[in-house]
């Protein structure tokens, strides 16, 4: 019969490698506990992990379109207060023209009421975000109106052109005081309506495109999500305030001056109804974004379910085996002390 010895060296090295795989349970059921997820999916899942590969692809692309979303629901936000802000700016230009056609207000008030809101105009639609231009169309790194009171502007050079061109002489010349009813109604559905609701508008005014920004909202869905200073509530609105502000003048007749507020309060009317369908169009598209999100984000959450029922752990069952783990490493090491303690010395003595 074969006897095996047993040495103390050969105890410790078998503690020391039972320890050290004991380490590496630990740091694995630490990790499941933590995250409550498989330490190691390929070995847990095998064949499978590929699947979980492909659905955690799918959950980011999910999650991403949410994250845009919610950068497209801020834009559009921010596109309607700047349309509230244009409509309440185009409500008190038509209040001083109306004010101006029953003769309570005079020529230096309906002027600075103009001004007032070319200004308004060019600040509200030349709101930026995020380093982009709302209005712009796809231009959105370009400012989109061009400031009909800034010095050199080409939308005020062209207006005055256009009159020159029309009656043979400036505003200021003494001229204008001879302008009939007539002769202002035919500038206003030629030259100036050429200037804005012409080829003007693109060469003088706007630096934007017709094209809307086109975001996708979903996985099969698109929507255009911004609006253009080429809309022609915005064209007519900016068309009624420099027909006043470019054309009145100490000079010019009365006749023609209310030819002028006549037309431009026709043109704020119809500014009004415009901006208001298009806030309601801009209105249509946040709640179609708004719901495309929360259809996402129920599809996100059943794709988070799935995945946790496939490489999920009982959290308990992993706490416990960390519980358990750790004990039985204290355990090694006790027993490792007490093993490097025996020695043949202390036997003898």
């Amino acid at each position: 019969m074969k006897t095996t010895s047993v040495s103390t060296f050969a105890l410790s090295q078998t503690m020391r490698y039972s320890h050290s795989r004991m380490q590496v349970d630990l740091a694995k059921a630490q990790k499941e506990a933590s995250t409550g997820l498989v330490a190691d999916r390929g070995l847990a899942l095998g064949a499978g992990t590929s699947r979980l590969v492909s659905l955690e692809r799918d959950l980011e692309r999910l999650n991403g379109l949410v994250d845009s979303n919610a950068l497209v629901s801020t834009r559009l936000s921010a596109t309607q207060k700047s349309l509230s802000q244009l409509a309440t700016a185009a409500q008190t230009f038509l209040s001083a023209l109306t004010s101006t056609a029953s003769g309570d207000a005079s020529s230096a008030t309906i002027t600075n009421a103009a001004k007032a809101a070319l200004g308004g105009m060019t600040s509200i639609l030349n709101t930026s975000m995020n380093g982009e231009h709302l209005f712009a169309g796809t231009n959105t790194d370009v400012r989109p109106l061009n400031d009909f009171t800034a010095v050199g502007s080409p939308s005020k050079a062209a207006f005055d052109a256009a009159f020159q061109a029309h009656f043979g002489f400036t505003q200021a010349d003494p001229a204008a005081a001879s302008i009939t009813t007539a002769q202002m109604d035919a500038f206003i559905a030629g030259g100036l309506q050429t200037q804005f609701l012409g080829a003007g508008w693109q060469a003088n005014w706007s630096n934007a495109t017709d094209q809307a920004i086109v975001s996708r909202i979903a996985l099969n869905e698109t929507a255009e999500t911004s609006v253009s200073i080429d809309n022609d509530g915005i064209r007519k609105l900016a068309m009624a305030a420099a027909g006043i502000a470019g054309s009145f003048s100490e000079t010019t007749s009365g006749a023609a001056k209310t030819a002028l507020v006549d037309r431009a309060i026709a043109l704020v009317g119809e500014a009004l109804s415009d901006i208001a369908e298009l806030q309601s169009q801009t209105g249509v598209i946040e709640k179609r974004v708004k719901d495309a999100s929360d259809r996402i984000k129920t599809q996100t959450e059943l794709f988070e379910k799935h995945i946790l029922d496939v490489e999920g752990v009982d959290p308990y069952e992993a706490s416990s085996r960390v519980s358990n783990l750790l004990t039985q490493i204290e355990t090694s090491y006790a027993l490792t002390a007490r093993l490097q303690q025996l020695s043949l010395l202390k036997f003898l003595t």
